[in-house]
């Protein structure tokens, strides 16, 4: 079932067992998911939604695109929808929107699942920041942008490939730009040791850099999955879906 609530743009089907709220990465949507929502539809209600200026949303009415404040626009739908418990799952940039989530709301988050997740880009040098941020504010924006995503696809199937391209390319330059540039500004790791609830970060070998989370925080277990792209989700859905269905059967236990 598809609705919008509180702006932001919502698929939303399934009863039974605790709730899941995902939470896709920069310039994804819904359907980035889709693997997930029909696998865990059958025994639990399965919500993923669009972030602000993402898929079918609408961008900030104030053009604010910070962590936190893209924290407090799922919030607004969570309340909405009525969710009063829930493990939440992010990727990439909805890790961290995840993982801010879950430090202002630690009651709710009955378990944080983190998909390839940002780490602490604060800790990246300015000098390496500063051309790739210039490039993407110039003409040259679709190329720079295209090609870091190719990047990060490498190992992704021709299917991944040509979804998560069609993705960027349907995704407003501002909202790619801005949100960029939040990612860099954000420090995740006090509002993930805030929250003391299971977690854990399901990665590929593109996360084994020394900012990545579960390199920060000891309390962080992860788990690796290899031979894939950035959309790990997307290229292996049944390895996925497996680590994924042990971490909710523990959750679901407690």
């Amino acid at each position: 079932m598809s609705n919008v609530h509180s702006n932001l743009f919502v698929d939303d089907g399934g009863t039974g067992l605790l709730p899941v709220l995902f939470i896709h990465s920069l310039a994804g949507n819904t359907g980035q998911w889709s693997a997930q929502l029909s696998h865990l539809r059958a025994s639990r209600r399965a919500v993923a939604l669009d972030l602000p200026g993402h898929g079918r949303s609408a961008a900030p009415a104030d053009g604010n695109f910070a962590i936190d404040s893209l924290a407090q626009a799922v919030h607004r739908s969570v309340e909405e929808m009525g969710l009063e418990k829930f493990v939440l799952v992010g990727h990439s940039l909805g890790g961290s929107v995840a993982v801010a989530y879950a430090g202002m709301h630690p009651k709710r988050v009955a378990g944080l699942l983190l998909v390839d997740p940002s780490g602490d880009s604060t800790q990246i040098p300015q000098e390496e920041i500063r051309p790739f941020l210039g490039a993407l504010d110039s003409e040259a924006y679709p190329a720079v942008i295209e090609g870091y995503w190719n990047q990060i696809l490498e190992g992704s199937t021709g299917a991944t490939q040509e979804k998560t391209l069609q993705d960027l390319r349907s995704t407003p330059r501002e909202t790619v730009v801005s949100a960029l540039k939040a990612i860099f500004q954000y420090n995740p790791q006090p509002a993930l040791q805030h929250y003391n609830g299971p977690k854990l970060s399901i990665i590929t070998p593109l996360n084994e850099t020394p900012f990545a989370l579960h390199q920060l925080d000891p309390n962080l277990p992860h788990q690796v999955i290899t031979g894939t792209g950035h959309w790990l989700q997307m290229d292996k859905p049944e390895a996925f879906n497996r680590l994924m269905d042990k971490f909710l059967a523990k959750v679901d236990d407690k």
